[in-house]
């Protein structure tokens, strides 16, 4: 097989995993136009159309679904046989894709990035993002959740720390308002939500020995953001719910000031999880090893 017809295939197999020329430009680093010259080009070599296009949508014809069943596994042999060289580099190599929460991004990766440093030839491409993602089905090498989230077919790393809740207002907030001594106050308090991407709000969660008390607040603000619930709640909107370490850097210099802290005592386990492979990349095993450090 040519070097031209190899790269067509690839660029094929991207598309249609993604049903994206875009997407796979960005995979792949290159153009959606260099994307739909090769499709185009593998077309007229192959004499049938692979893919329905419309300005809107991506969609695979009869032929480009057989031809995607036979070759997936095949490019998947082929990295694999790729994969296994990598035992025999003196440094990590290659590019690692990580899927991560985008309210911890800032504070589980920095040993990773450290690790960019150190080994040129090592590349990470990090999407932040809170919707649950199916890491094979995205194509991503590994991805970062919390230990309810993992499906019981990965291959799961605990990471340090451990993380938890804390509820933070601003001195002027407090001011206006009592300082809240049990959960059930919060009814009383204006409070900064969070909604999922799908649109779900998370409902505050506290436990004091061995009880368990979740709250469904209401407030003025409802975001996707934590650094927004954490700016709006310093300029005293209300009382925000958001990761202790997020708050940190408020609490030191005063702008915030915790409360029910001896209710936010449940601490939450992070792993990154990788689906299992015969051979598994150098650079993710390297990024794995100094995760889990």
């Amino acid at each position: 097989m040519e070097t031209t017809e190899l790269i067509e295939l690839t660029v094929f197999a991207s598309v249609a995993k993604h049903l994206s020329f875009r997407q796979a430009a960005t995979e792949r680093g290159t153009s959606s136009s260099a994307v739909s010259h090769s499709i185009r080009s593998l077309e007229t070599r192959v004499g049938v159309r692979l893919f329905h296009r419309t300005t809107r949508s991506v969609s695979m014809t009869e032929a480009g679904q057989v031809l995607y069943s036979k070759l997936r596994p095949a490019l998947a042999d082929m990295q694999d046989a790729l994969d296994g060289l990598n035992s025999y580099r003196a440094s990590p190599f290659g590019t690692v894709r990580i899927n991560v929460p985008s309210s911890l991004a800032a504070f589980v990766l920095g040993e990773a990035i450290e690790l960019l440093a150190n080994n040129t030839g090592l590349k990470l491409e990090v999407v932040a993002t809170d919707s649950l993602v199916d890491i094979v089905e995205e194509g991503f090498d590994a991805g970062i959740r919390f230990g309810e989230r993992l499906s019981q077919d990965m291959i799961a790393v605990r990471l340090k720390p451990r993380f938890r809740f804390a509820v933070v207002g601003s001195p002027d907030y407090f001011v206006r308002y009592p300082v809240p001594v049990t959960p059930h106050d919060l009814q009383h308090h204006a409070c900064i939500r969070y909604a999922f991407p799908s649109g779900k709000i998370l409902n505050w969660e506290f436990v004091k020995e061995g009880k368990t008390i979740e709250v469904d607040v209401t407030g003025p603000l409802t975001a996707d953001s934590q650094e927004l619930m954490v700016d709006a709640a310093a300029r005293g909107l209300g009382l925000a719910y958001i990761w202790e370490d997020r708050a940190a850097p408020y609490l030191c210099d005063g702008r915030l000031r915790r409360c029910l802290e001896d209710w936010c005592t449940n601490e939450e386990d992070l792993f990154l999880y990788f689906p299992s492979r015969k051979h598994q990349t150098a650079g993710l095993r390297a990024i794995i090893d100094a995760m889990k450090a």
